[in-house]
């Protein structure tokens, strides 16, 4: 008899359509497990424990919701269970799955967090199928970590690294690993390996505080981002989004309200930080991102905007001196870094 926590907190996953309005409601999570025992033969070989510390679509989460998450789950004293599955919304599930892989990076049993494209009741909905394969993952492999199982429409699904996973693609509920590099493949209820990590898991555990900073400002780069419009009152530190080459505007010639490099001089005179991701680090890097590192800015290599984003979170929440906050940035904690 295997020993599995179901922790429920709303999403597509835990949502009917009525009336033509997709919400949460407090019967459909529980479906997820009748499906389940309608559909898998073994069923009684597992027992499930459930909870429900959230019930909410997920674009409507905050970090401190992510606190409310974790205190539920230890609570829960996980290390009596085989294995843990979340049920999640699709819109924020790449920042949760950080989220949990860098806080629970000590943990010794699988955690899964599994989502819905559609409603459960939907004949398109891929719900059922991603909670079977995260069943079978902590029946198969039992390893440690969080992890995302996701079938686009059409494929085979795939099991995600948490801190590797991506946002899904613009108007599509398609999900993907960062560089296109999924963990495992789910096929016939088998496992195959797609890609290698390229380097050991981390085998060195940091105990970390669930304390997510309130005072970090994200940019995106747009044409025409005008800086002038942020106002840094409050803000420890700024992560700014890179295009897919590394880069960003560093050029002032249409004005220098349009300069990130103007922008880090402005932070730098208001004592707050300014991380750049993602980018790869290779021998050669553009003029433009030469000129932003030149100016003061740190790049935070080899990693997801959403993984750098959380782990900033977290790095500004448990520490207060800089070299330790960058000591934490360049540690990998859980498979981050590519």
């Amino acid at each position: 008899m295997k020993n599995i926590l179901v922790v429920f907190t709303g999403g597509t996953i835990g949502s009917i359509a009525t009336g033509g309005t997709i919400n949460t409601s407090d019967t459909t999570s529980f479906k997820l497990i009748q499906l389940f025992e309608q559909h898998y033969e073994n069923h009684r070989q597992i027992h499930f424990d459930t909870i429900q510390p959230l019930q909410i679509l997920s674009e409507n989460l905050a970090p401190t919701a992510w606190k409310t998450l974790i205190a539920a789950i230890e609570a829960a004293q996980p290390d009596q269970y085989d294995g843990i599955i979340i049920t999640h919304g699709t819109d924020t599930l790449a920042y949760t799955a950080c989220a949990l892989s860098f806080y629970f990076n000590a943990a010794k049993i699988p955690m899964l967090l599994v989502s819905s494209d559609y409603p459960l009741d939907h004949p398109k909905a891929n719900g059922l199928d991603n909670f079977i394969c995260a069943v079978e993952f902590i029946l198969q492999k039992n390893q440690p970590g969080v992890f995302v199982p996701y079938r686009n429409q059409q494929q085979a699904t795939q099991l995600h690294q948490g801190t590797r996973l991506a946002c899904s693609l613009q108007l599509s509920g398609d999900f993907f690993s960062v560089q296109g590099k999924s963990y495992l493949q789910f096929a016939n209820r088998q496992f195959s390996l797609v890609n290698p990590p390229a380097q050991q898991m981390p085998t060195q555990n940091t105990l970390l505080k669930a304390d997510f900073s309130e005072r970090l400002l994200m940019v995106k780069p747009y044409p025409g981002l005008d800086y002038s419009r942020f106002n840094l009152d409050g803000v420890d530190a700024v992560l700014h989004d890179l295009y897919h080459s590394g880069t960003a505007c560093a050029s002032a010639q249409w004005g220098e309200n349009y300069s990130l490099l103007e922008f880090i001089r402005r932070c730098e005179k208001q004592g707050v930080t300014v991380y750049l991701a993602p980018a790869i680090k290779s021998a050669d890097a553009y003029q433009s991102t030469q000129a932003l590192i030149e100016q003061g800015a740190k790049i935070i290599w080899n990693m997801s905007i959403e993984a750098a984003y959380v782990k900033l979170l977290l790095a500004y929440g448990n520490f207060d001196d800089q070299q330790e906050i960058m000591d934490f940035i360049v540690r990998d904690l859980a498979g981050e870094h590519l």
